[in-house]
């Protein structure tokens, strides 16, 4: 079941309206590494998942990409600004002018809706947390070439907001793939059984920069180990 609030999860303003970027920023709310497909991802992959404390986590945060949707979504709105009237745009805003009424669109920067073929879903828990581990490190990469081309303070504190929360998933995406270690229902389990797993094609000739791999499980150092590590280490300033 799902809740509405009418609260944002975290409030979103703009310093004044700018259609070009409202456009751009259409790019978060219906492109391929937008908050609409990481919601709807995440959603779709937890049917299949038997590690209650794991679905849970999928779910915790397909919601909470649902709810970045919406501060997207809001922010595009304000940006949008004026309403359908004689004004000069230019290529990219046209679609919310002609087809949207100035609306926020499920399409991507350049127009194009959105697509489920976006969503990954393999049945594998393994496979999809790498899946969504990569996700998350594609829309914070998006945020930050956003975060650049915009001088409103105001959308920068939101891209901010979020792009931070992308970190926060990555690293959540992380600690749960690293719970599957050693369990043989996962395709992380059989790693480097055979030769052919451990052999290098140097294909590109001249020179050679790397080894014979040793394949071995995927997984990450603990995010809260490291944290703690951190804090132990850490020195009086003098």
């Amino acid at each position: 079941m799902f809740k509405h609030e009418k609260q944002l999860l975290h409030e979103v303003r703009v310093d004044q309206p700018n259609p070009a970027y409202a456009a751009m920023l259409q790019e978060q709310l219906g492109g391929p590494n937008g908050e609409l497909k990481a919601g709807l991802q995440y959603f779709a992959q937890s049917f299949r998942i038997q590690d209650q404390e794991i679905k849970d986590l999928f779910l915790d945060i397909a919601t909470e990409e649902f709810s970045h949707a919406e501060m997207v979504a809001q922010t595009i709105n304000l940006l949008n600004g004026h309403t359908v009237a004689n004004t000069p745009d230019t290529v990219g805003q046209i679609e919310a002018q002609v087809l949207g009424g100035l609306s926020p669109m499920l399409a991507n920067a350049s127009g194009a809706p959105f697509t489920a073929n976006y969503v990954n879903v393999t049945g594998d828990l393994a496979a999809d947390i790498l899946s969504n581990i990569a996700a998350e490190q594609r829309a914070k990469v998006v945020y930050e070439y956003l975060h650049r081309q915009i001088d409103d303070q105001g959308v920068r504190e939101t891209i901010d907001f979020l792009l931070n929360r992308e970190e926060a998933h990555n690293a959540l995406f992380r600690e749960a793939l690293n719970k599957l270690q050693q369990k043989p229902e996962y395709s992380t389990y059989d790693f480097g059984v055979t030769e052919d797993s451990k052999l290098y094609f140097d294909l590109s000739t001249p020179g050679r920069y790397f080894d014979n791999p040793n394949p071995t499980t995927p997984s990450f150092d603990n995010p809260r180990k490291m944290e703690d590590k951190g804090a132990q280490t850490l020195q009086p300033v003098q």
